[in-house]
Formats: structure tokens, C-alpha cells, sequence
């Protein structure tokens, strides 16, 4: 699981690490996990901070979330109704609490939250991540398309977003797309599924009406990389 290895100058390294949202991101200085569940903490030995989207089993450990924190001394930054459960476990200068529209520094790497449309939550968010490098990840969580994202992705230029397809109420390969028709990243990334027909009907879709984004199907624990267009 660890990537030993940097990114090149103006990308970014991921590895898509569970069936659900875990990702783990590196830029150039920093190492960012978010929803890390169903692993185990030694494979995440060298983190500078750890984000949670919601409070749900599938992105949310407590108990991981504090091996991971306790072996690496890093940030954890999480919605409303996670920090709730997490602070008992984490230490408090160590625990940030974020919504939507607010912003926090790991290092030279900006984390912003932004609203996510996943009713099951109690206050779910979405991560938009800028690199040392503004290299743009928007990591959607659960969340179904809203008419927002739009906005997001003309303001931001999104270099790449994660879209859930499966294994969440509502959502679909359908939806997943509707996002990356919304965001109009250089490159989207089907995740949150055990279906690799889910996902390349993500991949026909965008295909399709988006010929312009780039489909990238990932393989569980492999790395990628991703390359902004400078």
C-alpha cells in the first residue's frame, strides 16, 4: 500500500484501496488518506493527514482512524457527525472539524470542503484537494450529482474526480457519469462499486457524451498517476 516512490512535477500519485471511497493521495510533499476502512493501519505508516466524509461503516473506523493517527502523529479532518465520534480518540489539537466551504493547509496542500448530496448522512462533505502544484482532486464521497458541482468544476478546472457508482442509495454508473458531466474534469475515476461492468458503463457513458474526459478504471491497490495539462 505505501508509495515509495513521488509523483512527477505537476501530478499526483492515488491508490483506490477498498471497494468503497479509500483513497490514498500523494502529491509531491504530502500523503493524504481519506475514508480508510477495511485495512489494516500498518499499511499507512507515513500520512500527513487522514479525511473523513461521513460517519457511515464503509467510511469511517474510529478505531483505524486512531492506529493510523497514533503510528503517523498526522491531521485528521472530518464532518460534523465523524468528529463527534472520533474525539475521544484523537488527540484535540490533532482533530479538525470542517464543513462545507470551509478550508484548511496540510503543508502547501489545500483542503476545502464542499456540500455533498448523500441524505443518508447526517452532515456529509466532499474533499476538493489543490496540490503544491494547484493540480485539482475532487473527492465526491457518496454523492449523488447536484446542480452545484457545475459551478465547482468552472471555478476550479478539475483535474480529477472520483465518482461513485455503486454500493450507495441512488446511485449508478448514470449518476457517477452525471458528475463528470457536472465537473468536466481532464480525468474521472469510477470507485465506491464491486462491479467492473458498473464501471465500464461509466466508461461507455463518458465516453459518449464526454469524449474530452479521460475514463480511468482502477485496479484495487495500484497506483496511478495523474498529470495536469500544463
Amino acid at each position: 500500500m505505501p508509495i515509495e516512490t513521488k509523483p512527477e512535477k505537476n501530478a499526483i500519485l492515488f491508490v483506490w484501496f477498498n471497494r468503497y471511497s479509500g483513497i490514498l493521495i500523494k502529491t509531491p510533499s504530502k500523503t493524504l488518506v481519506v475514508d480508510p476502512v477495511d485495512v489494516k493501519s500498518k499499511s499507512f505508516q507515513d500520512v500527513d493527514a487522514i479525511l473523513i466524509t461521513h460517519e457511515h461503516y464503509d467510511h469511517l473506523d474510529p478505531r483505524l482512524v486512531a492506529e493510523i493517527q497514533k503510528k503517523s502523529d498526522c491531521t485528521v479532518i472530518a464532518d460534523k457527525s465523524s468528529t463527534r465520534g472520533l474525539r475521544h480518540r484523537i488527540p484535540p489539537e490533532k482533530l479538525q472539524e470542517i464543513e462545507p466551504g470551509a478550508k484548511t493547509k496540510i503543508g502547501k496542500v489545500t483542503v476545502m470542503a464542499e456540500k455533498c448530496n448523500h441524505p443518508p448522512a447526517t452532515a456529509p462533505v466532499t474533499y476538493l484537494i489543490a496540490s503544491e502544484d494547484k493540480l485539482k482532486i475532487f473527492h465526491t464521497a457518496d454523492s449523488l450529482p447536484y446542480i452545484e458541482m457545475a459551478a465547482i468544476g468552472k471555478r476550479e478546472k478539475i483535474d480529477v474526480v472520483f465518482s461513485t457508482v455503486g454500493i450507495a442509495p441512488g446511485v449508478s454508473p448514470e449518476t457517477g457519469a452525471e458528475i463528470a458531466r457536472l465537473v468536466r474534469p481532464q480525468v474521472a475515476v469510477p470507485y465506491h462499486t464491486n462491479s467492473v461492468a458498473y464501471q465500464n458503463r461509466f466508461a461507455e457513458i463518458l465516453k459518449t457524451e464526454i469524449p474530452e474526459t479521460t475514463c480511468l478504471i482502477p485496479e484495487l491497490n495500484k497506483i496511478y498517476q495523474v498529470s495536469k495539462k500544463v
